[in-house]
């Protein structure tokens, strides 16, 4: 029964961070510590905030003006 159980908290788990659900994920990492189970991949460091730098933009240069001849 448990490995099962562990290979249904492993897709809900998939399923979850392909969403982005980081604290869904948190949790049933939390769920199946509890039966035992451990890997590289489960969460466990602390999330920290980061400042997010602007993006550098490129500007146009005008355009030459064509010289009549």
């Amino acid at each position: 029964m448990t490995s099962k159980y562990v290979e249904a908290l492993l897709i809900e788990r998939r399923g979850y961070e392909q969403r982005g659900m980081k604290d869904r994920v948190a949790q049933v990492d939390a769920a199946l510590r509890e039966v035992g189970y451990e890997s590289k991949y489960m969460t466990d460091e602390v999330e920290t905030a980061a400042v997010e730098q602007e993006a550098e933009r490129a500007t146009k240069k005008k355009p030459a003006r064509r010289r009549e001849i």
